[in-house]
Formats: structure tokens, sequence, C-alpha cells
């Protein structure tokens, strides 16, 4: 970018079958683009995750009448996280605004991401003061944005999701981070730079259904937990040290009581019972175990994050994966 050249930016919107927000989204995006053209210029640059409806027809109906509209679909569903990474990797823009297709987070606030970023600022998240949702929901994420921050080696900003404006240098080092089941929020959190977060009410969605149930709320909880933390590892080793420690002192105090009153009576269903503990607390921490070398097959295997089956307004050549 010469120094007299507005910046390019790169508006990146993972899809998953949202036939019904997609053209609404664009609109929006356009007249953001307008209102902004004096100082930036922009492209729209989609990942679908093999949506089965009419999501990619809509998207392809855009390109062909708007050269900033780029788009690529997956063979098959790859993840949602993948999804970004691969949207990322996409872009072309001097810095890249991330956001859902479902209209909850306004793209109106881009402006105020902007001036941030030219300030110096390379990571602008938005954070979540209120959402409309069920009480229980609600309560159910915070609990999860805390302990995920907790236990993460580097600090995770609470009440954040994946609306965030984030600077070039970070693109390329998110894309050689080389996780296969990233989880990006941990990612970009852990690696420095220059961030803070803009607070904004989160609006309900406009039209279809989220594809984000609780399920995968959970599966997204897990991932962050085990790829930025090694709490679960310690706390396996810890709960063995202290069962090894606890058995030791139950049975010092059996051999004193057998010595004390040899006619004590066996324990049959202490027995069974304490068995049965040390089989299922086995199960639990050998699980914990098998979740993180789990996660070093993967790597080993080195999948692809996604596999391109089409793309718009995109040249063979330009194709990252």
């Amino acid at each position: 970018m010469t120094e007299d050249a507005k910046p390019l930016i790169s508006i990146s919107v993972p899809v998953f079958n949202e036939e019904e927000n997609v053209e609404q989204l664009y609109q929006r995006l356009s007249a953001l683009a307008d209102k902004m053209s004096d100082r930036c210029m922009f492209e729209f640059v989609f990942s679908d995750n093999h949506s089965s409806d009419e999501t990619w027809s809509r998207l392809r109906h855009l390109a062909e009448n708007d050269g900033r509209v780029r788009a690529i679909r997956f063979s098959k569903n790859f993840g949602f996280q993948n999804s970004i990474l691969a949207n990322y990797m996409h872009t072309r823009g001097d810095a890249v605004l991330q956001i859902d297709a479902d209209l909850q987070d306004p793209p109106e606030l881009l402006e105020e991401f902007f001036d941030l970023w030219q300030q110096g600022y390379q990571v602008v998240y938005g954070i979540r003061k209120g959402r409309k949702e069920g009480p229980f929901v609600n309560l159910f994420r915070k609990i999860g944005y805390w302990v995920i921050d907790k236990v993460s080696e580097n600090p995770i900003p609470r009440d954040v999701g994946d609306f965030r404006l984030v600077d070039r240098r970070v693109i390329e080092a998110v894309s050689r981070s080389g996780q296969p089941n990233p989880y990006l929020r941990g990612i970009i959190a852990g690696m420095g730079f220059n961030q803070t977060g803009v607070a904004y009410d989160r609006d309900a969605r406009t039209a279809g259904r989220s594809q984000f149930g609780t399920l995968r709320l959970v599966s997204l909880g897990l991932t962050a937990v085990l790829n930025h933390s090694t709490v679960p590892l310690r706390i396996a080793t810890y709960t063995g040290l202290i069962i090894i420690l606890g058995t030791v002192a139950l049975t010092i105090f059996y051999l004193i009581s057998k010595f004390l009153n040899p006619n004590l009576p066996p324990g049959f269903i202490s027995i069974q019972l304490l068995i049965l503990f040390g089989i299922g607390l086995n199960a639990f921490l050998l699980g914990i175990i098998g979740e993180y070398i789990l996660r070093i097959y993967r790597t080993i295997r080195s999948d692809p994050i996604a596999i391109i089956e089409q793309s718009l307004n995109i040249k063979d050549g330009d194709l990252k994966l």
C-alpha cells in the first residue's frame, strides 16, 4: 500500500445455510462501504461451509453483479473455526473484519474499529454487553468464558466472540499457526500485538435458525481449553497423586484398626465401591490424556484446513487450499 493509497478492508463472512440473511447483510455492507469510501476500499469474502440451501446460489448472484464479492465453497462442512481460518487466508486487505452472517453483530461498528486500527491497534474486538438470548444460555456462556479465561495459558477476553478487526500481520501469523482444530480467539489473544475492545449490545437473529446449538458451544469450549491449557493434564496428575496418598492413608488406618481389633468384619461393599471409583477415575483421566493425544495425532496427520469445491471472483492461482 502506497502512502497516499486508501487501505483495503476485507470483510470476512463464514456462512452455512444463511440464504435468508446473505442479501440483507450484503446491503448493509454495501451501504457501509459507500459511507466509508473516502477512507478505505472494501472487498467482501464469503466462505460457504457446504450449505444445503440456496446460500451459494445467492452468493453467485451477488458476485456476478459486484466484483468486490469473492467467495469459496468447501467440499463438505469443515467446521466453523476452519471456515474462518480458510476465509482469512483468501483475504487481501490491509485489515480484516470478521463478522457472522446472522446480523447479530452490527457491521456499522466497523467505523469505530477502523479508527482504532488507524490509531495503531492490530486487533480490535467486540465485547458483548448484552445479547437477546434466554437467561440460561447467557449464564452458560458467561460461565464458559470465565472457565476458558481462567485455565488458559494466555488471558482470553471475556464476552468476546469472533466479531473483530485484525491487522494483516496478525492474519499472516495466524495462517502459520498450523493447528488442525483451531480456536482462533485463543490463538489471536495469545499472539500479543496491540489489542483493544469495543463494547456493544448484540442484536437478535433477524432470520433463519442458528447453526450453533448447545452441543457445538460445548465442543468449542472443550477445544478452547484443550488447545490453550495444560490444566486438565495437571488435574489428572494431581488427582492421581491425591488418590495414591489417600489409598496409603487408608491402608495404614486399616492395618492399625485390624491390629487393635482382630475381629473387625470385612467390608465387602466398601471394597466394591472403591474398585468402581478407581475404574471410573482411571477412565476419566485416560479420557483427558486421550484428548491431547488425539490433537497430536491430527497435527501429525496434517489434514487440510478445508477443501475448496468452487470459487467466485477468485482465480485458481490465488486459491490457498
